[in-house]
């Protein structure tokens, strides 16, 4: 009986180990099977378009934070400051470092038009949350816009102050970026499609910090409502002249008012009135899955989230997801991004054929007592 015992446990002991030896060499394991991309994160943190380009890059890296353990993101980071110059060294420095798949790529739209064609010969998608119109007019086939383009978002913004607002005379503010007179192209043609002439246009450069003189400009053509369509840090600058010489007129901005980090400039007294175009607002929530974000993204950056944070993490996540479900090569990625459809936390996305991948927007608007904006109306 003893040596009859001794035998089975010899034989338990061969059969424990073959099996720690084959499960060691499988090919099939967890750590075989990971998926391996590299993301490199380029966008502007300093510079004019510091604000709205951190939000881009802390909603990209919050994606691959939340990546699944069967995808492994190598992510460097780069600030491409706000030269196009800058924006084409960061990704010709990326692509000879190693691998590419993909690239979590700049906001501003003068630093995209230089990348595409570098992007284009190198064959790596890019994905952005830029405005800017014209980079889904190159026939470039490797960008991929997560935010509303301005022909979605000026659309919002034009329907809306014609629409709900009931108003006519309308003065125009922009800036002189490629953004600003992307904006301003796409609200002249919408309006005047209505029958609408603006009754007063005013280009800003990005430098201008005293808004008086606009200002003047746009009293002394009496419109009934101010249409902006500038950056972050001078619509604050524009809000708070407007506010001092007690102009009581709606304004309708762009999507810089909608950033917390740009209303943080103001009083909420000073927001009163006021309303802006976005792709959504995770201090507005309206879903689960938008409150989690906000949560999160709160608890790792000790800051409140914009919706270029949240387009650019759907962007990111897409991308992770696409090789999650195993497209390996940047090529694969791209026809994932092109072809595919994917349930992000602000919006479903998919392409229209140029690369447009987001396709509504909302507005939101200010009381005048929080900072804290509401919906008052979405466009798909």
């Amino acid at each position: 009986m003893k040596a009859l015992k001794s035998r089975r446990n010899r034989r338990n002991d061969i059969l424990a180990i073959l099996v720690a030896a084959t499960l060691a060499a499988s090919p099939l394991s967890a750590a075989a099977q990971a998926v391996e991309i590299n993301l490199p994160v380029l966008v502007p943190i300093t510079g004019f378009l510091s604000l709205e380009g951190t939000s881009q890059r802390n909603g990209a890296l919050l994606a691959i934070k939340n990546a699944p353990a069967s995808v492994k993101v190598t992510s460097e980071v780069t600030d491409t400051g706000v030269s196009p110059e800058g924006a084409t060294t960061a990704l010709e420095r990326a692509l000879s470092r190693g691998k590419v798949s993909a690239v979590a790529a700049s906001m501003l739209g003068t630093q995209m038009l230089a990348m595409l064609p570098v992007a284009l010969e190198n064959k790596i998608p890019l994905a952005t949350v830029s405005g800017t119109a014209d980079i889904t007019e190159k026939n470039n086939p490797y960008v991929f816009r997560f935010f509303p383009g301005d022909a979605v978002a000026k659309g919002a913004h034009v329907r809306y102050v014609l629409d709900e607002l009931k108003k006519r005379r309308v003065a125009v503010v922009y800036q002189t970026t490629a953004y600003g007179q992307s904006g301003r192209k796409h609200i002249v043609e919408l309006l005047k499609k209505a029958g609408v002439d603006p009754v007063m246009e005013e280009a800003l450069d990005v430098s201008v910090k005293d808004m008086s003189p606009v200002m003047g400009k746009v009293m002394a053509a009496k419109p009934d409502v101010i249409m902006l369509h500038l950056h972050g840090g001078p619509s604050a600058l524009f809000l708070k002249q407007a506010a001092a010489l007690k102009v009581n007129l709606p304004i309708i901005a762009g999507s810089g008012l909608s950033q917390p980090s740009t209303v943080a400039l103001l009083d909420p007294a000073e927001l009163k009135g006021v309303c802006a175009e976005t792709n959504a607002s995770p201090l507005a929530g309206g879903s689960p899955e938008m409150e989690r974000f906000l949560a999160q993204y709160r608890a790792e950056f000790k800051s409140d989230p914009d919706g270029f944070a949240v387009g650019q993490y759907d962007a990111t996540a897409m991308i992770i997801d696409a090789a999650a479900k195993g497209a390996k090569t940047p090529e694969d990625i791209r026809k994932v991004l092109s072809g595919g459809s994917y349930k992000g936390i602000a919006m479903t996305y998919k392409s229209d054929g140029k690369g447009n991948m987001a396709n509504s927007a909302v507005i939101i608007c200010y009381d005048g007592v929080s900072r804290t904006p509401k919906i008052a109306k979405r466009y798909d």
